[in-house]
């Protein structure tokens, strides 16, 4: 769980001269699909330029839900709308952040735009996806995101994160899902697993 943490958090991004964006098809086109995708759920494999490597499931309600199960663990994390809830089940507790200060603020916005906070670093295909890097325009020397997507279809691939130290944290995601409706209750709410406590907002 901490590597998927610091993938969250390292979303406070490098900025680097911006790619000439507003007018690309391609940065509008990314921008369209991910305003378009409101529910999702995939499978997913994490691993790390630290040597971890992890799976597990994700789901996606935007705007504001999210969450990342684990199979090796029961750690967890979940967006509630306000809060991101990250549980370490090895030490039985949890730390919570504000939407904003994670990646879930760049995924979960109700209005995501590629072109005004955020600015595209790079654009190139290779081996039949687009791949774009993202960065923050006022947190210099901190980090970026780069985005996958598949051409044919088009989707959301997988994304990878390079914070200031050059860690990487990547995540692909499997057997991607959209306009999903979830039937589990509470999927979106930190429960505490030993006092199942529910906080939903």
């Amino acid at each position: 769980m901490k590597y998927i943490l610091m993938a969250l958090a390292a979303f406070i991004l490098l900025s680097p001269q911006a790619y000439a964006q507003v007018r690309d098809p391609e940065v509008i086109r990314a921008q369209k699909y991910l305003n378009g995708l409101h529910t999702a759920q995939a499978d997913f494999t994490q691993s790390s330029s630290l040597g971890s490597r992890l799976s597990g499931q994700f789901y996606l309600d935007r705007p504001g839900k999210m969450r990342f199960d684990y199979n090796e663990s029961k750690d967890f994390i979940v967006a509630d709308g306000v809060f991101v809830y990250f549980y370490d089940s090895q030490l039985g507790e949890q730390s919570n952040a504000p939407i904003g200060q994670t990646l879930a603020d760049f995924l979960l916005r109700e209005d995501l735009s590629l072109t005004k906070d955020l600015q595209v670093t790079k654009l190139y295909k290779k081996d039949g996806q687009i791949v774009m890097s993202v960065a923050q325009k006022d947190e210099p020397g901190a980090g970026y995101v780069e985005l996958f997507f598949n051409e044919a279809p088009y989707a959301l691939a997988k994304w990878r994160v390079v914070d200031a130290q050059n860690e990487v944290t990547e995540v692909v995601l499997k057997n991607l899902q959209t306009d999903v409706k979830f039937k589990k209750d509470g999927l979106f709410a930190y429960i505490n697993p030993k006092g199942r406590k529910a906080f939903n907002n």
